[in-house]
């Protein structure tokens, strides 16, 4: 999938890398399980591969384990180590919060010139993310989707807890994806919370768990106690035109037990492009909590290969 829009090269560029086609995969992690997992399944799968984790982000475990750590804005050294380990393939995995305006300006300017750059970081996250890609590819590196390397950490068809949405949940499913579909156009949103036709939370900077959080929230009784469950669905799937080579959805058993506490029924995700992390723990964990997990089709989005 080719960005809407792109950096072209201009002041700073640099001479493309020759990639190589037996080199490692080289992973840009942020935070989360994601880089962890993905890791996991590349030594198990016997993937030679080089981590570059983000100071500040990457949790401590893989810090340790990373091949070379780096601040989140310094791109000379990230271009750099990337050229030096001449990877096969890049992928960017993990979550980043969106640094300030001067910030990003300040970085991307080092290497691009400054008007391009002005109207790439004003035009929203995705914008920012396939402008960092095309950094990347401009060295000459392929970048790849952590699916790519991992197809089993996607949602398949087949996902499916043991209890069934009912008629209210399948209503609010059908609610949320024409609401995620809509909200695409403005580069928002990866996430909302429906009651039948009731919109209770878009997801937005903050992130899934956080928007879970806040309609747990406005599920409290004037006196601060628990309501009994009300219902309602999240629903998680990737925007209309997204890339998934970058900043893919994601769920996991936080995911599950967040939604628990706002009372939900249930867990909707696109199959085919939405992570489920701790696949099997996730869906005991559903289970236990008296949730419906189901992978659902984004009408949005191409059907998978194979």
């Amino acid at each position: 999938m080719q960005p809407e829009s792109t950096i072209s090269a201009g002041a700073g560029s640099h001479e493309p890398a020759r990639a190589s086609s037996s080199g490692p995969v080289a992973i840009i992690a942020g935070g989360g399980r994601l880089p962890i997992q993905l890791i996991e399944h590349l030594e198990q799968t016997g993937q030679d591969y080089r981590v570059l984790a983000f100071r500040g982000f990457a949790a401590p475990e893989l810090r340790k384990k990373a091949h070379a750590n780096v601040n989140l804005l310094d791109l000379k050294t990230i271009m750099n180590t990337l050229d030096g380990w001449k990877p096969r393939a890049v992928s960017l995995v993990g979550a980043v919060r969106r640094p300030g305006f001067s910030a990003l300006l300040g970085a991307y300017s080092a290497l691009r010139n400054m008007q391009e750059v002005k109207e790439v970081i004003t035009r929203g996250d995705d914008q920012v993310l396939r402008g960092a890609v095309m950094l990347i590819e401009e060295r000459g590196h392929r970048v790849i989707g952590a699916h790519e390397l991992a197809p089993d950490l996607v949602a398949p068809r087949t996902l499916h807890g043991a209890l069934e949405p009912n008629e209210d949940d399948r209503q609010a499913i059908a609610v949320g994806l024409d609401l995620l579909s809509s909200l695409s156009t403005f580069d928002i949103g990866q996430g909302a919370v429906i009651a039948r036709n009731h919109v209770l939370a878009i997801e937005g900077p903050e992130g899934t768990d956080r928007m879970l959080v806040r309609v747990a929230g406005l599920r409290q009784s004037w006196f601060g106690l628990r309501r009994r469950k009300e219902g309602g669905v999240l629903i998680k799937a990737a925007k209309r035109g997204q890339d998934l080579r970058v900043d893919m959805p994601t769920i996991g058993p936080r995911t599950i037990i967040e939604a628990a506490k706002a009372g939900l029924s249930g867990i909707a995700v696109g199959q085919g492009s939405t992570f489920v992390l701790e696949q099997e723990e996730t869906l005991r964990m559903a289970d236990r909590l008296g949730l419906f997990l189901v992978a659902v089709d984004l009408p949005w989005m191409e059907a998978p290969r194979g």
